[in-house]
């Protein structure tokens, strides 16, 4: 048997833009990406808090540190600047792996800047640069 569950999200984000003549999807500042997991291409399910409209897309990503969450193309009618946002993606598991699994959470501020992350992070819990990805050599 399979289940469908959270596999990340970014909790509480503020739509900062809007751009109705893209071709579609959601820009997001990379640094957030990153820290949820998420890939360019990867499907999202948007639940706009403000107004109660759901609707899915897909991920481009935006200026890492920006704090960028961009709303493209006909979405732009279910989501506008300022609105409040939770970005979910999901994913198929084995009943033993689902019993296991634990989201990537991604908490922000009202300036979509990160407040902490469910696992932590091990890079910026070690004082690493936003984007780096390990130790220096």
């Amino acid at each position: 048997m399979w289940r469908k569950m959270l596999r990340a999200k970014i909790h509480r984000a503020t739509v900062t833009a809007g751009d109705i003549a893209y071709e579609g999807s959601i820009t997001i500042d990379a640094e957030l990406l990153r820290l949820a997991d998420l890939v360019p291409y990867d499907a999202v399910d948007i639940y706009n808090v403000t107004n109660g409209s759901r609707f899915q897309t897909y991920v481009i990503p935006g200026a890492p540190g920006s704090g960028v969450i961009q709303i493209n193309g006909a979405a732009c009618r279910l989501a506008g600047k300022g609105d409040t946002i939770i970005i979910a993606n999901y994913a198929y598991f084995t009943d033993e792996e689902a019993r296991a699994h634990r989201p990537r959470v991604v908490l922000v501020d009202a300036r979509n800047r990160v407040k902490r992350t469910e696992p932590p992070d091990p890079i910026a819990n070690a004082g690493g640069a936003p984007g780096a990805r390990g130790a220096a050599s």
